[in-house]
């Protein structure tokens, strides 16, 4: 099995981030769950490309400032994923519909309390609570739903504190 590379970013301003709601592809495994703008690289891309790439493709905004703030790997039965996470604060351009899922910007202290992954409260804590890059690997069991494990910087996180 060959593990996917993607991105995903988070765009704050003004007390608010830019989320998305998938809600419009068929046979999406994020259905009914709110992330942040992403998707999978191109070849030949770096991160900082798909980023950006991605970002503008799905809003139609323009990341004028951002960070590279740590690197999530996925692990299920069924796939692996190294997502590449950035937050963002400053866009130019203006938002178009997207055709993934709906746009919207959500109060910040709204974020943790929508319907998410559970391996995502863990990253969005990390970016709330650390200024310094992290590695985090998610590990997923059975159906691929529910989080069995998670590292951070190479040592256990405890799941009680997730």
């Amino acid at each position: 099995m060959t593990a996917v590379q993607t991105t995903l970013c988070y765009l704050s301003a003004g007390g608010r981030t830019l989320m998305i709601y998938r809600n419009k592809k068929a046979n999406d495994v994020n259905q009914g769950k709110w992330i942040g703008i992403g998707g999978k690289f191109e070849r030949g891309e770096s991160p900082e490309e798909c980023m950006l790439r991605e970002f503008y493709e799905e809003t139609g905004l323009r990341l004028t400032s951002w960070r590279y703030r740590g690197i999530v790997t996925f692990v299920s039965e069924d796939w692996d994923e190294y997502m590449h996470l950035f937050t963002a604060t400053e866009f130019d351009g203006e938002m178009h519909p997207c055709g993934e899922g709906t746009l919207e910007w959500v109060e910040d202290d709204r974020v943790p309390l929508l319907p998410a992954w559970e391996g995502d409260r863990v990253f969005l804590r990390l970016l709330a609570e650390r200024d310094t890059f992290f590695s985090l690997k998610l590990v997923y069991g059975g159906d691929g739903e529910r989080l069995v494990r998670a590292i951070l910087d190479g040592r256990p996180l405890a799941l009680e504190t997730v």
